[in-house]
């Protein structure tokens, strides 16, 4: 180390050529906006010169492009991409995200701490710098199976790994207001460190207590207020656009200069297709600018502010001592991605064929109690004021409804005239046979089915559909391909991913998953379905620590009591 600190002063300090200069740029100034011209000098991994001009052992011309430092999504599950960490590297890195701090919450509620070691593994092999939060909340409640349970002392096993940066989001955020000893016992283990929020909805002295435990960061705002009130409180908001959850229209107004330093983005969710159609945090940057946040504040909190607010001491500027994580612009506003250096290295795909391949975990994951016959779906009752979820467009959040349906001799009956589908959760961890049985309105589906093996947080198979005998095919072709998405019309499959690396993940290329995906998409819009994203709106359903109205293997849930409802 001391030859290379010896190293780094005398090529910054101009005494022998530098390693690499990044000639002919304009630096994005960070403090005051302003584009400066200048050379970028690069020791190994470290940027050690910038506002001057730079000899070096190697040299690109910058063309006169923009240059920023690398962006960093703060919170995200590589698993929602639906692809390895490698393909996720090989597919975001391009669009200039350097950094990536993952919770691998889904594959840990299948799997276990095995998910901590694959993700660990892979940590330390990506061209991009993945940072892995610990799952808090495994499992996310008592009110669902999971097939996992992560305790304090199993976390405290991996805090000390230098790919950890703390504790990812505390989901149960009613266990820490009650003071469950499980919560305590995570939140003490963690005191000294970080911790990453999760409140959706939660204001007032509620939220300062919760805030009060240790909590310094959230992504579940969905309203300026909301977001407001958590920074004033010494909270990080990080404003999330993913492909389900879409804050950043609600949240741009307030995300200003002055305010940059308490925001910064996320995904948290978001799938190759997107991420083809749209981008990554890159598509951030350029929507947030075109909603009429200033460019420095955008920059700022793709970077800067996301590096802080997570202990990266060594990043989020392009200055001399910090990580040469550098991205070239063609346009500052529309945020064009030209050339990505991450570490100092130019991304290319020679650089992404000498990553060695971690191999997947979790093959085998889908194991039901018995076979799923139409029958097991059929709901008992009299249709009278029948409790049904609404879905609220580009949220997870949902709404507690009521309606009256029909019932014939299989029971209370879906009704397409209404939008009102019938949806099921089965139990896959192989500990029982729970089926939960409800009604949701929203998908927009005239006819068929609709599967995914994704389904937050417990990731049991879910399954929304206007017939029985469809929905039966559906899980069944779930559990033959280990996991993934099926969509099925009047007793055909007609569209399908496989996701068989813990019922979550693709094995293949994201140009193929893309694909695949895209496929689906056309195959629901020819069922009816109104929804973009149908199957990634149907994987958050089951997530009971989300208002307002959910349902999981035991049943529907109102999430604001915590109690089962019919």
């Amino acid at each position: 180390m001391r030859d290379e600190i010896v190293r780094r002063v005398r090529q910054g300090a101009g005494a022998e050529p530098a390693d690499l200069v990044i000639r002919n740029v304009r630096l994005f100034d960070l403090v005051t906006g302003e584009l400066i011209p200048t050379d970028i000098a690069i020791t190994g991994d470290r940027v050690v010169g910038v506002l001057d001009c730079y000899e070096g052992r190697e040299v690109i011309d910058g063309q006169g492009r923009i240059a920023v430092p690398g962006f960093i999504d703060t919170h995200l599950h590589v698993e929602s991409s639906l692809i390895t960490p490698f393909e996720f590297d090989r597919c975001v890195l391009p669009h200039g995200v350097t950094t990536a701090i993952c919770d691998p919450h889904e594959m840990a509620n299948v799997l276990g701490r095995a998910a901590f070691d694959y993700f660990l593994n892979c940590a330390n092999r990506t061209v991009m710098d993945l940072r892995i939060n610990l799952s808090s909340c495994v499992p996310a409640t008592g009110l669902e199976t999971s097939g996992a349970v992560l305790d304090a002392a199993m976390l405290e096993i991996y805090r000390h790994n230098p790919k950890v940066i703390g504790l990812a989001e505390f989901m149960n955020f009613p266990g820490v207001l009650s003071g469950q000893p499980d919560c305590l016992d995570k939140l003490v283990a963690f005191a000294n460190g970080h911790i990453d929020g999760h409140a959706p909805l939660l204001r007032g002295k509620r939220l300062s207590g919760y805030i009060a435990a240790g909590i310094h960061t959230d992504h579940e705002a969905t309203t300026a207020a909301e977001a407001l009130e958590k920074i004033r409180k010494g909270m990080t908001i990080l404003i999330r656009e993913g492909s389900v959850c879409k804050d950043l229209t609600a949240l741009a107004p307030l995300l200003t200069p002055e305010t940059s330093a308490f925001l910064a983005f996320c995904t948290d969710d978001r799938n190759p297709m997107e991420i083809a159609h749209e981008g990554h945090i890159d598509f951030l940057i350029r929507k947030a600018i075109s909603l009429g946040v200033a460019p420095l504040a955008a920059y700022r909190a793709a970077s800067l502010t996301a590096a802080r607010a997570f202990g990266l001491r060594d990043r989020g500027q392009i200055a001399p001592g910090l990580r040469a994580d550098i991205v070239l612009l063609d346009d500052l506003e529309r945020c064009a991605v030209a050339q990505v250096f991450s570490a100092g290295r130019l991304v290319n795909d020679a650089l992404f064929a000498s990553r060695d391949i971690v191999p997947p975990q979790g093959y085998g994951s889908v194991k039901l109690a018995a076979p799923i016959a139409a029958t097991d779906f059929h709901v008992p009752g009299t249709g009278q004021n029948q409790a049904v979820i609404g879905i609220i467009p580009d949220q997870i959040i949902t709404e507690f409804r009521r309606a009256t349906l029909d019932v014939t001799e299989n029971g209370v009956q879906p009704d397409p005239q209404r939008d009102i589908a019938k949806i099921c959760v089965v139990a896959r961890h192989g500990k029982n046979g729970n089926i939960g049985r409800g009604f949701v309105q929203g998908f927009g589906l005239s006819t068929g089915a609709l599967a995914s093996s994704v389904g937050h947080d417990s990731h049991n198979l879910c399954v929304v559909g206007m017939n029985d005998v469809d929905m039966a095919l559906a899980i069944a072709r779930l559990t033959e391909m280990g996991g993934g998405f099926v969509a099925v019309r009047q007793g055909k499959i007609v569209a399908e991913l496989a996701l068989p690396i813990a019922g979550l993940m693709s094995d293949q290329p994201f140009e193929t998953v893309r694909r695949d995906l895209e496929s689906l998409r056309e195959a629901v819009r020819d069922m009816g379905g109104s929804l973009e994203e149908p199957f990634l709106q149907l994987a958050f359903l089951p997530l009971p620590v989300i208002p307002h109205l959910k349902i999981t293997d035991l049943g529907m849930i109102d999430v604001d009591t915590m109690s089962l409802v019919s």
